[in-house]
């Protein structure tokens, strides 16, 4: 596509700031480009067209304008309004913590439509029920799908298949056993908890209530998405607050 173009996509707004008196960037994770900042013109003012359709988690249709760095929307319609997120504090700092991993992780025109679809299931998941679990599946999911998942089948050190996994080791990228333990102590309810959200049992993982397994899952996948990314994850703290 050439510089200049009028294209459509579906979007999830990730970020935004703000940009003069009345603008603002916003940073989207789409369907069919990757991820793409934008500028939305007037958005700011009291009667914008735009209205609260480009605030962070809101999925949109969009239409924008192609530019040399930054597009133009010209166009947005809701798709999913997330209200059960944004009216919940506890549920917007998770879906924040969310759409923080995808924007350090996504990269700028590069489509991958994979990422764009489980953010969006993440969320859709999230609106309809807060579990405590779906920040942490969320994560170890996009670590596999980035070719860094967890080691769960056998101890990542020795290899003994059949070893009785008592550790997890961020360095290590898995699980340890007894003579090889390092990192941080891991149950038996949390490694089944993560072979289960790995092997397809999410949904019926999901539906479980909280237990400490649930809290060590989550802590675990957290730290271990900071780890990848190198850095600490601002939305982190807002979870620990809300």
């Amino acid at each position: 596509m050439s510089k200049g173009a009028i294209y459509r996509d579906h979007g999830i707004v990730l970020r935004t700031y703000k940009l003069g008196e009345a603008d603002r960037i916003v940073v989207f994770v789409t369907q069919g480009r990757g991820k793409v900042r934008a500028v939305a013109k007037g958005v700011r003012k009291t009667r914008s067209k735009f209205g609260s359709r480009l605030e962070p988690t809101s999925h949109v249709a969009l239409q924008l304008y192609e530019g040399r760095e930054l597009d133009i929307v010209t166009q947005a319609e809701s798709v999913d309004h997330f209200r059960a997120i944004r009216e919940d504090l506890e549920r917007y700092s998770r879906a924040m913590s969310m759409l923080e991993a995808v924007d350090q992780i996504a990269q700028e025109r590069e489509d991958n439509p994979r990422l764009y679809r489980m953010l969006l299931g993440a969320l859709r998941a999230l609106a309809a029920q807060d579990s405590a679990l779906v920040v942490g599946a969320f994560y170890w999911k996009l670590l596999t799908q980035e070719g860094f998942g967890p080691f769960l089948d056998s101890c990542v050190s020795c290899g003994e298949p059949e070893a009785d996994l008592v550790a997890f080791d961020l360095h290590e990228g898995g699980t340890l056993c007894h003579s090889c333990r390092s990192g941080s102590p891991l149950s038996p309810e949390a490694l089944d908890l993560m072979r289960r959200i790995l092997g397809g049992q999410l949904g019926a993982v999901l539906n479980e209530p909280s237990s400490p397994a649930t809290h060590e899952v989550e802590q675990l996948a957290t730290r271990a998405m900071e780890h990848h990314l190198e850095r600490r994850l601002r939305s982190v703290g807002l979870i620990e607050r809300a």
